[in-house]
This record gives structure tokens, C-alpha cells and sequence, in this order.
């Protein structure tokens, strides 16, 4: 019911500034000719006239984008709370069942798997707010430390695995044969593979199979590439998918919960760390790929 009310508001507003232009406009062309020998006060109508139009453009597009941010505001409000209240209500239920009924051996293993599932996904969702809100407090700190590009990668990889419960095809790492250092901070780094892996893994529609892939080729940069053949991202949202809060509308992304925080963090960690990412996409239901460029670790030659 909000978003529709702030849908109308966006309608009224833009109406409002579209008829307010349209009589400014026709008031000025009046005005023009009836008082053409009247050259001063004509140059100061068409000053001022200038000025109230390109005021309500400004008022219009700044209504505009409130109530966008309002609308992804309360979008992520509500993934957060269902996020939130999804898996403690999963623990709680499967606690009361423990503490309640007589529950064999074998259930009572799988009770805690389901819970031990349930509260890595809370402690992702709080992760994933905690980052969001010290990526937008931290400027870049000069991070120089080496991190070895190969080993992070394959820890991020086994930690969607485990949480998605993944079979080993499902994710597909194809590793240079040799060791890459890039300079960075390795928590921070392994949350940008961890969150371009869980989406990809998240809207990779009914098989799951992606493909990551290093390419070396530059002496001072190295790149990532995140392949999956899922439902894809249309050419005019490729750039705002980065954007804080912002989700790809459509049918298949809505039925998928999520913060709308993942590609933000990473942007910010990468850009923090002086590279670059960006996405490549055909289309809807034509896959994507997600491409990370860092520094590598320069070697001082003594």
C-alpha cells in the first residue's frame, strides 16, 4: 500500500511540474507578443521565466528521486526484517520441537544442522549491515598487505558450497598455474568474492553452475571473472545493480529475498582497494558476468 501511495505521488508530482513548465511556457510566449516595443522588461520575462521553469524541472526531479529512495528504503527494510525473522523463527520452532516432544538421535542431528544453516544465514544478513554501513564511514586506509589471489578464491568458493549445500560441479574454479599477490585486506576482499558467489548462485535460475576464471595478462593488474548462465540483467540497470539498496526489477528477482547490499559492498571494497568492477550482460535469461580488476602486489626489485 506505500509503494503505490508513493507511486501516485511520483504520478501527481511530475503532472503537477510537466503543467506548471507547459504554462510558464504559454504565459511567456503571451507576454512576448504583447510587448514587443518593451525591450528591457522583455530580456528580464525572459530571465525570470527561465528561472521558474528550470526551477520546477529541478523540484520534479528532485521529488523524483526522493521518492525512488524512499521506495528502496522501505524495500530493504522489509527484506532486512524478513531476512531477520525468517530464520529465528525456524530456530525457535525447531527449539520448542527439541524441548517439548522426544525426538530420536538422527532428528535431533538434523534439527541442528537446520538451525546451524539458519544462523549462518542471520549472521550473513547482519554481515552484510555492518559492512554496508563501515563501507560508507571509510575512506580508502592504504591497505598494502599481500593476499595470495588463489587461496582466497577457493575459500570463498567452499563457503557458498556449504551454504547452499553445493555439489563440487556446481561452481567451477579455473586457477592459473601460478600464485597471484594482490594488495588488500583479505576479510574484506574474501566478502567482494563471497557476495558476487551468493548472487550468482542466488538467481542462477533452475541449475546452478558457474564459472570462475583469472586472467592475467596485465604486469600491474589482475582480473576476476564471475560467469553464471542465469536470469541475467537488462543493459539499462548493468550500472545501477551497484547502487545502495537497488534491485533488478523483475519477476524471477522478486521472488528471491535479498538486502539489495551485496554488489554495493563490493563496489565499495574494490574501489576502496583501487581497482575496479563492473557487469556484462546480454539480457534477461541470458546469464551475466561480474568482472573484478585489482592491483597486484608490486615486487621492489632490491
Amino acid at each position: 500500500m506505500r509503494v503505490a501511495g508513493r507511486r501516485k505521488s511520483w504520478i501527481f508530482f511530475l503532472v503537477l511540474g510537466i503543467c506548471l513548465t507547459a504554462l510558464a511556457i504559454a504565459l511567456y510566449v503571451g507576454w512576448i507578443l504583447l510587448s514587443l516595443e518593451q525591450i528591457v522588461f522583455l530580456v528580464l520575462g525572459v530571465i525570470f521565466f527561465a528561472l521558474v521553469i528550470t526551477g520546477l524541472i529541478l523540484n520534479t526531479l528532485f521529488l523524483i528521486r526522493e521518492i525512488r529512495r524512499n521506495e528502496q528504503h522501505n524495500a530493504f527494510l522489509n527484506a532486512v526484517t524478513h531476512e531477520l525473522k525468517t530464520p529465528i523463527a525456524s530456530i525457535r520452532l525447531y527449539l520448542e520441537t527439541l524441548q517439548k516432544r522426544d525426538v530420536t538421535p538422527e532428528k535431533q542431528q538434523e534439527f541442528y544442522e537446520v538451525m546451524l544453516k539458519d544462523s549462518d544465514r542471520l549472521l550473513h544478513t547482519v554481515e552484510q549491515v555492518l559492512q554496508a554501513s563501515r563501507t560508507r564511514e571509510q575512506k580508502h586506509s592504504g591497505v598494502s598487505s599481500p593476499v595470495e589471489l588463489n587461496a582466497l578464491l577457493l575459500q570463498s568458493i567452499e563457503r557458498i558450497k556449504n551454504r547452499y549445500d553445493l555439489d563440487p560441479p556446481a561452481i567451477t574454479f579455473k586457477q592459473p598455474d601460478h600464485e597471484i599477490d594482490i594488495n588488500g585486506d583479505a576479510e574484506e576482499l574474501e566478502a567482494v568474492f563471497t557476495n558476487l558467489l551468493d548472487n550468482a548462485v542466488k538467481y542462477a535460475g533452475e541449475e546452478v553452475k558457474i564459472l570462475v576464471s583469472i586472467k592475467d595478462n596485465d604486469e600491474k593488474n589482475v582480473e576476476i571473472r564471475f560467469k553464471d548462465f542465469g536470469i541475467g540483467v537488462s543493459r539499462l540497470e548493468l550500472k545501477r545493480i551497484f547502487k545502495r539498496f537497488y534491485r533488478v526489477h523483475n519477476a524471477e528477482t522478486q521472488k528471491t529475498k535479498g538486502t539489495g547490499l551485496g554488489l554495493f559492498i563490493a563496489g565499495s571494497v574494490v574501489k576502496k582497494h583501487g581497482g575496479k568492477i563492473w557487469a556484462e550482460s546480454k539480457g534477461d535469461e541470458r546469464g551475466s558476468r561480474f568482472v573484478v580488476r585489482l592491483p597486484k602486489t608490486i615486487i621492489k626489485k632490491v
